[in-house]
């Protein structure tokens, strides 16, 4: 095994070992309930809770609900939305990798899309988004945070990053675009170069997070808070500078869907990167 997959795999062994009440319920596939949505009626604001045992990978399903959510979310003009996870340790640890894994060719398509729908919707949001990240963020779990306009982070002894590199993968342009929307150019390039991980402590000092939370509960007030303070603002004002600042990185992915999903399909079905993944998954049953 590869020192990648080896530092990977031990972070993964490390990982494993309320508002209005047309909008509260759960939305699931094929009878799992892999998101909760609450929403408080005096505020508006939702709480969408990741709830896929035990480290909310992100496979088709559980992004199809975060989609599907995101759509009634819109819908319903929420006042705000603070994304969480029921995990005590894991915020998400990022795509599941057994749906790249000798994937199947209708699947593995619905799953690249479904993300990318899931990625533009949260990161296109007309209404604000926080991020109580409760646990490890890497990946995947880490663009849905930085997907979000303000991320609350529990220290201090979990990390968050896109470590892609360590798999030997290359982050797509738009995971790229959502750090370089939230740190300095060099940063970005250092960390997705690196595969670095962050604790909660470096993600602070760089911009990669806002706020420190003691816990989950302190995070999801924290998260309250920042929102209240945009109750304050006149909404389509709010929204358009965000819509903004987001337009260039929402705009390409809108017109390059097709092309980026025929490079995800080239490089997951790459013999050394089915090769790795094997190797990766192997020794996760080792452990």
């Amino acid at each position: 095994m590869s020192r990648a997959m080896k530092s990977v795999s031990i972070f993964a062994s490390r990982v494993i070992k309320q508002r209005s009440s047309v909008l509260n319920r759960a939305y699931s596939s094929a009878g799992d309930k892999l998101v909760d949505l609450q929403v408080n009626d005096d505020t508006g604001v939702a709480t969408v809770t990741m709830q896929r045992p035990p480290v909310n990978g992100l496979n088709l399903d559980l992004l199809q609900q975060l989609s599907s959510t995101l759509d009634q979310l819109e819908k319903s003009k929420c006042a705000g939305m603070i994304l969480t996870s029921s995990s005590p340790t894991v915020f998400s640890a990022g795509l599941d990798i057994t749906e790249m894994y000798k994937p199947k060719p209708d699947r593995v398509k619905a799953f690249w899309t479904t993300l990318q729908d899931t990625w533009l919707k949260l990161y296109g949001s007309s209404f604000p988004t926080v991020a109580a990240i409760n646990g490890h963020s890497p990946a995947g779990g880490c663009l849905l945070a930085l997907s979000c306009e303000y991320r609350v982070m529990v220290g201090p002894k979990f990390t968050i990053g896109l470590n892609e590199t360590q798999l030997g993968i290359v982050a797509p342009k738009w995971f790229q675009d959502s750090m370089r929307g939230v740190i300095s150019l060099r940063q970005a390039e250092m960390a997705l170069t690196l595969g670095r991980m962050f604790s909660t402590a470096e993600a602070k000092e760089i911009g990669l997070i806002d706020e420190i939370a003691k816990d989950k509960a302190d995070a999801i007030a924290k998260a309250e808070e920042f929102l209240d303070k945009c109750s304050n603002i006149p909404a389509e004002a709010r929204k358009l500078t965000k819509l903004s600042f987001r337009q260039e990185p929402l705009e390409w992915l809108q017109k390059n869907k097709e092309y980026d999903l025929n490079i995800f399909l080239k490089f997951v079905n790459l013999p050394k990167v089915q090769m790795g993944l094997e190797m990766y998954m192997a020794s996760l049953k080792n452990k």
